[in-house]
């Protein structure tokens, strides 16, 4: 190989390099992109704030929803969540049993609600 196109591949490979990294820069800083386990994350708070909104749907459909409002509120702050799971509402239609977290979701999102 002659020493000009050993030079014009040498630079050739680095501008490859360089430009690929420029590339991977931008996509996650400016790009949008994501790894995946950002990706799970961002997907679970989703799933949580959704079924965290139909407990609170469903809490508020029941007819004496005001009095199970100030009950609610008047329980103690670590046994809002229990107050929800036995009431039921942190189910999804068709579901036996909800996580823990989607109680606790829809405990925040009524103590929200509640405050206004």
């Amino acid at each position: 190989m002659q020493p000009v196109t050993a030079a014009k591949v040498k630079y050739g490979i680095w501008g490859l390099i360089v430009g690929a990294i420029i590339a991977t820069i931008v996509g996650f800083v400016w790009g949008g992109w994501t790894t995946m386990g950002t990706a799970k994350t961002m997907s679970k708070e989703a799933v949580l704030a959704s079924r965290s909104a139909i407990c609170v749907a469903q809490f508020m459909k029941q007819p004496n929803h005001e009095e199970k409002l100030k009950e609610f509120m008047d329980t103690g702050r670590w046994n809002q969540a229990d107050f929800i799971e036995k009431g039921g509402w942190d189910k999804m239609p068709g579901q036996e049993e909800a996580g823990s977290t989607v109680a606790q979701a829809c405990a925040d999102g009524l103590k929200l609600l509640a405050e206004k």
